[in-house]
């Protein structure tokens, strides 16, 4: 097991003054307000177990978080009722993915193969998504949401954790909690002050992230379709150029212009992608490593401007937008793939990236944060509602989860180090994973997407609501 405490986390609890806090009392204190705590918490007020959810930041509105939910999580929202009304959101629906060779198009996965009522991933904006779920929360008198709560301290009594102290614009607070879990993200407050040690599972993986505009000229120049059929016609002929790049295909809803899927070029040791979010694009250029950006930074903004046209000339109007530095100098983004040997200690268990932080490379961070939360809720309840959380049950959500768990970041961390890596080596030709020429077999024409789709198994919810709030 982890050291208790490491120096750095003692450091942040010296700093914290010796107050007379208010104190609050709750059964679970949820720390974190992404999709999996907001889950968690949304789960156990369902079955009347009174629950704290502090959000460090004051609203849910954050540029290049993960917006994808796939068809696992779609089918557990229809489980507790939420789906139909998720749907009624602006959202897009990714089908299919193809991907371009010289030779032509090559299909790699069609989600129409699995069986499922969802058979898309479903592309929402983050922070609606998580207001949405609020908003359901909220109907419970046992949830309560406190934002802007950035907690500083660990309350430990005997070595157990009891609870945490936060810090808010009113002063300090204290939540006291039979359990408190840490679904604050793969930059964990609670991870580290805990002394959890994470093992690197793959090496850095960095990326710019910036915006572009949306031109009207878009819906022509990247080939809109309303099927993921029409798409692959259309990518037949579309006039491009001679680089390899991929495209996940899909349609909009409630949306009043067409959605242009997801683009990615990549080639001459460089690759992009671009995502159409209606209002603007999405744009990630992918770095070699840190020292990558520095040499980027160094040459200038009309340098990367031209990077950025030699493999994708179709944003040239788009990127006459890029001026300055600066509105690239806040979106570097270094992630590394790691995970905890062991995700609880008495009174404490993490979830999510907190306990495996997922490379954007696997591109299913949410679905597993979500799964995490969904088997806490469904192991835990019980426990709660009785008054006593054994090493026992927190050790049960971690071994339901640790082999899927591992196995996408191993997944994520052979595509990283080899296909990845590969395209962006200068001078080398990029090759796609062998996976992608062996989609249509007939086996694996169904496998593959129900992989993608669910992973190894389905996770249910076994608990149901206990009353209409």
């Amino acid at each position: 097991m982890e050291a208790p405490q490491t120096a750095s986390a003692q450091a942040v609890i010296d700093n914290v003054p010796d107050v007379h806090p208010d104190i609050h009392q709750t059964t679970c204190c949820v720390v974190g307000g992404g999709p999996g705590g907001m889950i968690l918490a949304l789960l156990l007020a369902r079955q009347g177990i009174p629950v704290t959810l502090l959000e460090a930041h004051q609203d849910f509105d954050r540029q290049f978080r993960g917006d994808t939910l796939h068809p696992a999580i779609l089918e557990i929202l229809d489980q507790i009722g939420l789906a139909d009304r998720l749907h009624q959101l602006r959202h897009a629906k990714i089908e299919g993915g193809a991907i371009r060779t010289p030779r032509g198009p090559r299909t790699i996965f069609d989600l129409h193969w699995i069986r499922t009522r969802f058979p898309y991933v479903m592309l929402i904006p983050q922070e609606e998504f998580l207001d949405f779920l609020a908003a359901e929360a909220r109907k419970y008198p046992s949830f309560r949401l406190v934002m802007g709560a950035n907690v500083q301290q660990l309350i430990e009594e005997d070595g157990v954790v009891r609870g945490v102290r936060y810090r808010a614009p009113g002063g300090w607070h204290e939540v006291r909690a039979l359990l408190t879990v840490g679904a604050d993200g793969r930059f964990s407050m609670i991870r580290h002050l805990a002394g959890f040690t994470p093992v690197a599972t793959s090496p850095p993986f960095n990326i710019l992230w910036f915006r572009l505009p949306r031109l009207p000229e878009d819906a022509d120049s990247f080939g809109p379709a309303s099927t993921f059929s029409q798409a692959q016609a259309q990518s037949q002929g579309a006039s491009l150029p001679a680089e390899e790049g991929f495209r996940l295909l899909g349609r909009g809803s409630g949306f009043p212009e067409p959605w242009l899927g997801l683009q990615g070029r990549f080639g001459r040791g460089q690759a992009l992608v671009g995502i159409d979010r209606l209002s603007h694009w999405q744009m990630g250029y992918f770095l070699r490593s840190k020292e990558h950006y520095q040499e980027l930074h160094a040459a200038g903004i009309d340098a990367f401007r031209r990077s950025v046209l030699e493999i994708e000339p179709r944003f040239a109007p788009h990127m006459a937008h890029l001026t300055d530095w600066h509105q690239l100098s806040s979106s570097f983004l270094t992630v590394e793939g790691s995970r905890c040997r062991r995700w609880y200690r008495p009174g404490l268990l993490l979830v999510g990236d907190a306990a495996h932080t997922m490379t954007p490379a696997a591109g299913a961070g949410i679905k597993y944060a979500i799964e995490d939360a969904v088997v806490a809720a469904n192991v835990l309840a019980e426990p709660l509602k009785a008054g006593q959380v054994s090493l026992r049950d927190l050790a049960a959500v971690q071994r339901q989860r640790e082999i899927p768990t591992r196995l996408i970041q191993a997944v994520g961390a052979f595509a990283q180090k080899t296909f990845l890596r590969r395209m962006l080596t200068p001078g080398r030709t990029p090759r796609p994973p062998v996976f992608f020429f062996l989609a249509p077999i007939p086996l694996l024409r169904r496998l593959v997407p129900r992989f993608l789709a669910f992973g190894l198994w389905k996770v249910r919810v076994k608990c149901s609501a206990t009353s209409d709030f």
